[in-house]
């Protein structure tokens, strides 16, 4: 929108107003950042048992991602990543980033059939990506 933001503003030096509008922003999208068509794929990648083959077609179907959701994943997941990196500090694992992004990310077009158990596949993806950050977005 054209609305201009004041980031100096201290309401923006709680990170959970940040962290909050980030999610905001992701939940509110038409299609989430991995595409309705997608989320099956996904799901039945995370599903796999081989982890070579499992961590390779997570990577594909990154790839095969348009364009805009693509780099808008790179992006995002390695800011992540960074916020990883000061877990001692922030207490916000691997795990905790996952289970707060996994359904915000990566939903099916509709909540029928079991939500539990997509939540824990959701989880699942969102956290193979960031362990595998390198390995799906190299430089």
């Amino acid at each position: 929108t054209d609305e201009h933001l004041d980031l100096d503003d201290g309401r923006w030096e709680d990170i959970h107003v940040v962290t909050g509008a980030l999610k905001l922003f992701f939940r509110e999208l038409p299609e989430p950042l991995v595409p309705f068509g997608h989320f099956d794929k996904f799901i039945a990648a995370i599903k796999m048992q081989d982890p070579t083959r499992r961590g390779r077609c997570i990577r594909d179907l990154v790839f095969s991602l348009p364009p805009a959701h693509h780099d808008t994943m790179k992006v995002l997941f390695r800011h992540l990543s960074r916020v990883i990196e000061y877990k001692e500090e922030n207490r916000m694992s691997v795990q905790s980033i996952a289970i707060v992004f996994g359904p915000t990310l990566l939903r099916p077009a509709s909540e029928e059939g079991n939500m539990a158990m997509h939540m824990v596949f959701q989880n699942q993806v969102v956290e193979h990506i960031l362990n595998q950050y390198g390995y799906i977005f190299p430089d």
